[in-house]
């Protein structure tokens, strides 16, 4: 049963501010070392790019977010519920300091591509 009060708050509209309560997902990501700095993308498909928060502390990047579930807005019976819809976080720990770095966003096709530009060379 408590399983499936969950999916019900699930389908609910979106509140303003809630953050939705539920196991965290880590979405996979590819990391790219140029001459410049780095290359990050992350899978997230389904997340609205006002969802994200990227953070940068020494070594790592943090990207934070939620994925919802907009497209159920009547009254459905669940057949299949396989894609998680709740938060969900990814830590890239890298072996030198990001933080001085510049950071390029682009988000397509469910892809955050970030380029980070570090002036310091890493080793």
């Amino acid at each position: 049963m408590a399983k499936s009060i969950q999916q019900y708050f699930r389908l609910l509209p979106k509140a303003q501010g809630f953050r939705p309560v539920g196991r965290l997902w880590y979405p996979a990501a590819d990391v790219y070392q140029t001459q410049d700095g780095w290359v990050v993308k992350v899978e997230l498909a389904g997340v609205s790019f006002d969802e994200l928060e990227i953070k940068i502390e020494g070594e790592t990047l943090l990207i934070e977010g939620c994925r919802r579930d907009s497209l159920c807005t009547e009254t459905v019976y669940c057949h299949q519920l396989e894609i998680t819809y709740s938060r969900f976080e990814k830590t890239i720990q890298f072996p030198c300091p990001i933080e001085s770095a510049t950071v390029e966003q682009d988000y397509r096709d469910g892809l955050l591509i970030l380029r980070l530009r570090s002036p310091q060379e890493c080793e």
